[in-house]
């Protein structure tokens, strides 16, 4: 799993998830860009990098604009020298019968989810295709897999990037670039225990969590493993899959 001198950028890389996968690829010899709109999280976390003996660069990004996304693939590369790994974690979510949501809702939720996915992909892409080697994790979700209660427009969201990936996957491969995704089940994070506030969220958690077969949420760290492992030079022959980390939630 060496990933000496390699430079990812971890999209949502302040906290949870995102955090848990910039300490992972560090640990592995990554040099790390974590990119957050809480840009003291962010900076939180590129110290815990540095302590590592690595090199970081902390950096506040609206992933749902794309001038801001491609400014800060030109700073990482001037400062860098390079992207090797995108890994698109950032997103949102807030449970909400479809029926009682607005369009407003429907366009943040595609905006973070979906969007800025795109907006990411596409700025990274450019200096990958010019050195004919990448490496691009997708985080998505287990409810775009199998849907999931109050959260139809995030679920659509997230099976977009499932498909996304795919097509992505298809479309790159020429150049020596991997795209896989990784779909994570209810995971203890910050965002979850948002959504846990909520009457209905703790209930879903709950119901959740009995139906999952380990009988517990995952921890960020778990999902970091899967992401490590498709960054790495061991997923080199693997493109276009999605491995979900969910406890033997879904099985598909």
């Amino acid at each position: 799993m060496d990933l000496t001198g390699k430079v990812a950028i971890v999209t949502g890389g302040g906290k949870g998830i995102g955090a848990a996968i910039c300490r992972k690829l560090a640990k592995y010899g990554a040099n790390v860009v974590p990119l957050d709109i809480d840009e003291p999280a962010a900076r939180s976390v590129a110290s815990e990098v540095e302590s590592m003996g690595r090199k970081a660069l902390a950096l506040k990004t609206d992933i749902t604009d794309k001038s801001q996304v491609d400014a800060m693939v030109k700073q990482v590369i001037g400062s860098m020298g390079s992207v090797d790994i995108l890994v698109n974690n950032a997103g949102w979510d807030k449970l909400a019968p479809f029926i009682e949501t607005t369009p407003d809702f429907w366009d943040k939720l595609i905006a973070i989810n979906l969007k800025g996915v795109l907006n990411c992909c596409q700025a990274a892409l450019q200096p990958m295709i010019e050195r004919k080697s990448g490496k691009i994790i997708n985080i998505g979700s287990d409810a775009g897999r199998a849907g999931s209660s109050f959260e139809a427009v995030y679920s659509a969201c997230k099976g977009g990037v499932i498909a996304f990936t795919k097509t992505l996957a298809r479309e790159v491969a020429r150049y020596n670039i991997n795209v896989n995704c990784v779909c994570p089940g209810l995971t203890d994070t910050p965002l979850l225990g948002q959504i846990k506030a909520d009457p209905r969220g703790a209930k879903i958690t709950e119901a959740v969590q009995a139906a999952t077969p380990f009988r517990r949420l995952a921890k960020p760290e778990e999902v970091a493993g899967a992401v490590l492992f498709f960054a790495s030079p061991e997923s080199d022959f693997i493109t276009g899959q999605t491995l979900s980390v969910s406890g033997g939630l879904t099985m598909m």
